[in-house]
């Protein structure tokens, strides 16, 4: 049987998520050290969702074959909600993913020091003027961009081997207008993991936005998991989906 085992499938996603921390979220308090005490530029803002694409493409291709390469929990409750996934594995998988994501965070720490936790570890927040319906809002436009794309290049009539590149390129692309708004997360997984080790290592972490990123880009998650499947699916989609059940 040519499937790997569910500990597999849990070290693909705490590395893959682990990585995206690493490398995504360390592009911000590493471009915040580089900069000193100059202003945020837009180039800064493009080389941080250069980042984050990136590194989401290199995981696509490097585990997408061994867990699916989810590292994100608004994808495996959007896959669940929509029975592409077992329920049953959601825990062990956000789990995997929010372990992952603190050890990301902890090796940004530990690459840049303390010079990190000071520059805010790259931990997703808004301004205190920022309504908290944008705030919501915001982070559910990008997570329901990047969910709705997911499902798009997993369907069945997709192209096949563009995957890794589409999914990459949609990360890019939703960081630019929502980052300046939130900091763009989209992922439930990044938002905690930079938020418990900051707090572990005395930074400042604004907990009570907590709940804003959760609900919102879960709910996307789940919402735009449905929308997909609503306009996209066939009557051949619902007949084999039949037969699943019935089996």
């Amino acid at each position: 049987m040519d499937e790997n085992r569910l500990w597999q499938k849990l070290a693909a996603e705490f590395l893959g998520t682990a990585f995206l921390v690493f490398v995504g979220v360390g592009s911000v308090p590493a471009l915040a050290i580089a900069r000193g005490d100059q202003p945020f530029t837009g180039a800064e803002l493009g080389v941080i969702s250069l980042a984050f694409g990136t590194i989401v493409v290199v995981t696509v291709y490097v585990f997408g074959y061994i867990s699916g390469n989810h590292i994100n929990p608004a994808v495996t409750v959007g896959l669940a909600a929509t029975g592409k996934f077992p329920w049953k594995l959601v825990p062990a998988y956000l789990v995997a993913q929010v372990i992952g994501a603190i050890a990301g965070s902890f090796a940004i720490a530990g690459v840049l020091g303390q010079k990190a936790v000071d520059a805010g570890l790259g931990v997703a927040a808004y301004a205190e003027d920022t309504p908290i319906p944008q705030a919501f809002f915001a982070e559910f436009i990008g997570t329901f961009l990047l969910v709705f794309a997911v499902f798009g290049v997993i369907y069945r009539k997709a192209a096949p081997g563009w995957a890794g590149l589409a999914i990459g390129f949609v990360v890019f692309a939703a960081i630019i207008p929502v980052a300046p708004t939130t900091g763009a997360s989209i992922n439930p997984a990044r938002t905690t993991g930079p938020m418990i080790v900051q707090s572990l290592l005395g930074g400042t972490v604004h907990w009570e936005q907590y709940w804003v990123y959760i609900v919102s880009e879960l709910l996307a998650g789940v919402l735009a998991a449905l929308a997909f499947g609503l306009i996209a699916h066939t009557a051949a989609d619902r007949a084999a989906k039949k037969e699943e059940v019935s089996a």
